[in-house]
């Protein structure tokens, strides 16, 4: 399986890239903005792609069979470079998928992006852009899997999760590293297909926790 990471030199992306390239089953793409980024791509195991999110990304999804989307514009960057990238960059990635019969895409979003409105105030325009394009993904007759996080730390893989349709999101976290292996998992488990869920650090091994869904 061709399988592409957008944000792949993004640290979630990058792990992504680790767990994907253990199984020597699958080849994967981490698309990349910087040429200078293409060797740190391949230290992983990934196959670099150059491709903008905010330009056209038709090339990068030909021949995929997958795509990740674990981009994410950051917290210092400002409305506008969110709506560009985690808004219009998914929107865009999306239909390009659909364009060339890419099958499979799962979206990283967060937890609180069903209710923006809801969300402390400083993170409801990044809330509302991952929602919007959660609901373009939902709309756009993919098989897709929409992973929800709560908090995410930088601490080690635990490799066992709480995954629901709702969490709790109080004082709960999540390792990266953790997030980064059930994105990997759902791609292949079918019983994700189709489905939107939220996870945090738990007691139930993360194949366990998905086929619970």
């Amino acid at each position: 399986m061709n399988i592409l990471i957008a944000g792949a030199n993004g640290t979630t992306g990058k792990k992504i890239i680790e767990e994907l390239s253990k199984t020597q089953q699958d080849t994967v793409y981490g698309m990349i903005r910087k040429e200078e980024q293409a060797q740190g791509i391949k230290d992983l195991g990934g196959q670099p792609i150059l491709a903008d999110l905010e330009e056209s990304v038709d090339k990068a999804v030909d021949n995929m069979d997958a795509i990740v989307f674990a981009a994410g514009s950051g917290p210092k960057t400002g409305p506008d470079k969110t709506t560009a990238v985690d808004k219009n960059g998914a929107i865009k990635l999306i239909d390009a998928a659909k364009k060339k019969g890419v099958g499979r895409f799962v979206m990283l979003s967060s937890v609180g992006s069903d209710q923006p409105q809801q969300g402390p105030e400083g993170m409801q325009h990044y809330l509302e852009a991952k929602h919007d394009a959660d609901e373009h993904l939902k709309e756009s007759g993919l098989t897709y899997t929409i992973v929800r996080p709560v908090a995410l730390t930088n601490d080690q893989a635990v490799g066992k999760i709480k995954a629901d349709a709702k969490v709790d999101h109080v004082d709960t976290s999540i390792p990266r590293a953790d997030v980064a292996k059930v994105l990997a998992q759902v791609i292949s488990e079918k019983n994700t297909f189709n489905k939107t869920f939220e996870i945090h650090s738990g007691d139930q091994p993360i194949k366990e926790a998905l086929k619970t869904l």
